[in-house]
């Protein structure tokens, strides 16, 4: 069978919104479409060439303001890898906390400036208050559904593509309709909820950019009858709990 890895970046500190399960999402997904699928992780300390360099799906999450500063290090030591690996077309999916350090900086609520690796040209200043609540993005992918739950601003600089543009909720920064960012196959996001169970397509995606990069493969196909009928109905699913969270108050 054709092998995916996805990994995970810093689960242990960035992992506070439940967003492990992108990864069994992804995990799910994949092997209906007939793959195998390894799940790692690169912990703070690991060898790049031993987790980084061979993902073929990096996955981030949400952390505290203190998870973010234990992590700084490191990630920014990777920070060069991480860059080529983007460059080269590795699907990847940051989260809240790692979404900003793959800009340029996030000043903190307690001064303390962290410089980020720079996959994204956008900076990050911590709110005053939270933006939190059910949010409605139009994207590349169709119409994004999630859960926003962040105190940092996040600004795109000229030239930065957003993820996608808010049609409910606050986004980046609640001033303009930006959410997120997009460099090369790099999707950067505000979104918990997890984001990938209530968003089939975005999911499919990011496994056909993993496919398309590894084995040139570029349509996803089920594994057989069996699989497809268990895709229909978590496409189902998934559908349902759109309606429901889009009729949801902020």
């Amino acid at each position: 069978m054709k092998t995916l890895k996805i990994v995970q970046l810093y689960p242990r500190e960035m992992n506070i919104y439940g967003d492990h399960g992108n990864a069994q999402v992804l995990k799910k997904r994949a092997e209906l479409y007939g793959f195998d699928v390894e799940i790692a992780a690169h912990e703070i300390g690991d060898n790049a060439r031993e987790t980084l360099q061979t993902a073929d799906i990096l996955l981030g999450g949400g952390g505290q303001d203190s998870g973010q500063a234990l992590i700084l290090a490191d990630l920014q030591k990777n920070g060069q890898v991480i860059r080529e690996l983007a460059a080269d077309g590795l699907p990847m999916l940051m989260i809240c906390g790692l979404y900003q350090l793959f800009g340029n900086r996030f000043l903190a609520q307690n001064g303390d400036e962290m410089d980020g690796i720079s996959v994204f040209d956008a900076e990050t200043v911590a709110g005053e208050k939270r933006l939190i609540g059910n949010i409605i993005l139009q994207t590349d992918f169709g119409e994004i559904v999630g859960y926003e739950n962040h105190s940092g601003l996040t600004t795109l600089q000229n030239g930065q593509m957003p993820f996608g543009e808010v049609y409910k909720g606050a986004g980046n920064n609640s001033r303009d309709i930006t959410e997120g960012a997009r460099s090369f196959n790099v999707f950067g996001s505000y979104l918990h909820g997890p984001i990938l169970p209530k968003n089939s397509k975005f999911a499919d995606e990011l496994i056909r950019l993993a496919a398309e990069r590894k084995f040139e493969q570029k349509v996803l196909k089920p594994r057989d009858e069996q699989a497809a009928e268990e895709l229909k109905k978590l496409d189902e699913i998934s559908e349902k709990a759109c309606k429901i969270a889009v009729k949801r108050p902020r």
